[in-house]
């Protein structure tokens, strides 16, 4: 390999554009809510479909565990939309593992946040 290989080649990441933590918090909901939407047209799949609620709900733990910090910089009622939103996510989660409900609803409360993120409505 030549120097100017060598030179391009270690400087070729730093044309990747930098995400914010908005964009990166918008990518993780769109990987997920794909898994949702596709595990729920799948063939009953219940492991792909139980693997898909597992991240989401991941997801939203993570999201719990942020707001509730003192420290968080979101204003305190959108805060606390969001903890309900996690616990709503949570025991609609178990209703779908018995077989009681569907994801759609999921899917809508996370489209809803990729939304906010994107600044194209109402966040949360």
């Amino acid at each position: 390999m030549n120097a100017h290989l060598l030179a391009r080649s270690a400087y070729a990441s730093a044309a990747t554009p930098t995400r914010t933590t908005r964009g990166t918090e918008y990518e993780i909901f769109a990987r997920v809510t794909h898994r949702l939407k596709a595990a729920g047209r799948g063939d009953g799949d219940f492991i792909a479909l139980a693997g898909a609620l597992h991240d989401n709900r991941t997801l939203w733990t993570a999201l719990a565990a942020d707001v509730a910090l003192e420290t968080n910089a979101l204003p305190k009622s959108l805060r606390a939309q969001i903890f309900y939103l996690s616990e709503f996510t949570t025991q609609h989660t178990r209703r779908i593992l018995a077989g009681e409900a569907g994801a759609d609803v999921l899917i809508d409360i996370n489209t809803a946040m990729m939304r906010g993120l994107r600044n194209e409505g109402d966040p949360a």
